[in-house]
């Protein structure tokens, strides 16, 4: 078998890899396969790349390599699955800027004799790459609560983003005209770089599940156009299904909140709500319960359903949530768990974390199976949801929520509800399950809390 044609056979097992990898993915049973599949499928195509190409200095290969071994296993080995929404924005921010910068540096390679398709080429994907950087670090700094999670809104926001877009896509015209005025290339990256950060700052925390697919979807199309210019076929593919896949999780999770793709970009939801005037009514109020009493609801349950949500992520309590069930599950009560699609800061956030605490795939229901069997539960216990089980979804038109599918907890008989407090979750309204007759509000760590509640029904 001569070399190149081992080469364009590992790139085609590559390919295949990857798409098996998407489909191991797809589902929560053969998630862990999947990603041993895209992981193959990426060793595969680093060895191919390896071979196609001359190297002509080994010795910053094995440094580069060096490099991220250093920072990626320890990311890998000791990063909490609570942080894995973290992660995977940094991925995008490191993994965009890479293509956008091989791009630049191929842009001053041919430099000045640059045909037009490939100046149009390496000019899409240069704003794709650079905006996706940009972004996918305002997406981390929010997920990690360095900045507030809210949306920055000021008059005419939506203008300012678009024309920061318009311009670099205007200097990325210019440049596909006379690819020769190279001052033009800085100004187009520092455009694409503002439309990232305007883009992702006018975006509320509720909203990250779709944003970190949109980036996903926006770092994959970088590639592939990339794989045009080096033509590199495996490029191409593995960017084109990156992208696609992102693209169409994008839609899904838009799907999932009822929202259109550009009400998620440009909507600002999560934005403080603007309350009623004065004198339209008195603060409303809530009766605050103990762990030892949710215990006592708990002792002649028969069927509970479990509602996870960020809180859960955010006090690492999928643990407790398991003894929880396992304590449950000695008395006879039968358990299941309510996985809302937007669920937590990335799609799968809750499935992903309830995995590491070995609960098994069956008890897992998606939306529409839960929502069949909540009016047939005697308790739903929600730990740490909020806008994914606000009933004002269903009944208040005026609500940022209104029309969005949400769980339908409050149809089960009992609702006990873990929160740190009464504070809006991250669409920015109240949530009128708090105030139902059979709502039970916990207060505390979610953590502290569900320990608590195991530790009186031990008793």
């Amino acid at each position: 078998m001569s070399g190149e044609v081992l080469i364009q056979s590992l790139y085609v097992l590559a390919a295949v890899l990857f798409i098996l990898s998407l489909k191991g993915m797809s589902e929560v049973r053969t998630a862990r396969w999947g990603n041993w599949a895209g992981s193959a499928g990426m060793l595969v195509a680093i060895v191919a790349t390896l071979l196609a190409y001359h190297v002509e200095r080994y010795d910053l290969l094995i440094g580069a390599v060096i490099v991220g071994a250093i920072i990626g296993v320890p990311i890998a080995l000791k990063l909490p699955m609570t942080a894995v929404p973290q992660r995977t924005a940094m991925s995008h921010a490191f993994g965009s800027l890479a293509v956008a910068l091989v791009g630049t540096a191929k842009y001053y390679q041919l430099y000045p004799d640059i045909d037009r398709f490939t100046m149009a080429v390496l000019a899409s994907e240069m704003i794709l790459g650079y905006l996706t950087f940009t972004g996918s670090c305002i997406a981390f700094a929010k997920l990690q609560e360095l900045i507030s999670g809210k949306p920055l809104i000021y008059p005419g926001r939506n203008f300012v983003s678009v024309l920061m877009l318009g311009i670099a896509v205007a200097l990325g015209l210019a440049l596909v005209i006379d690819s020769s005025q190279s001052a033009l290339l800085p100004l187009m990256i520092i455009f694409a770089l503002l439309f990232g950060f305007l883009l992702v700052m006018g975006i509320g925390g509720a909203d990250m599940p779709t944003v970190i697919a949109i980036l996903n979807s926006y770092a994959g199309l970088s590639a592939a156009a990339l794989g045009f210019v080096l033509n590199n076929k495996l490029l191409i593919v593995a960017g084109t299904l990156d992208g696609s896949s992102g693209f169409i999780l994008a839609m899904l999770m838009c799907k999932a909140m009822n929202r259109s793709f550009t009400n998620v970009l440009f909507g600002g939801v999560g934005a403080p709500v603007a309350k009623a005037g004065a004198g339209a009514g008195e603060a409303r109020t809530v009766v605050a319960y103990s762990p030892e009493d949710v215990a006592a609801i708990l002792d002649g349950a028969r069927l509970v359903m479990i509602v996870p949500g960020y809180g859960m992520a955010a006090a690492q309590a999928q643990h407790a949530v398991k003894e929880l069930e396992d304590v449950l599950e000695a008395r006879g009560v039968s358990i299941r768990y309510a996985i809302h699609p937007v669920a937590g800061r990335m799609p799968g956030h809750m499935n992903v974390l309830l995995a590491e605490a070995q609960v098994s795939y069956d008890k897992l229901l998606e939306m529409d199976e839960a929502n069949l069997l909540f009016p047939e539960c005697d308790v739903a216990i929600v730990v740490g949801a909020n806008d994914i089980t606000n009933p004002a979804a269903r009944t208040k038109p005026d609500s940022p929520l209104y029309g969005m599918p949400i769980l339908d907890v409050d149809k089960a008989r009992t609702v006990v509800f873990i929160k740190r407090s009464l504070a809006a979750g991250f669409a920015g309204v109240d949530n009128e399950l708090f105030y139902l007759p059979h709502t039970m509000m916990v207060f505390g760590d979610a953590k502290q809390v569900v320990t608590e509640i195991v530790n009186a029904l031990k008793k």
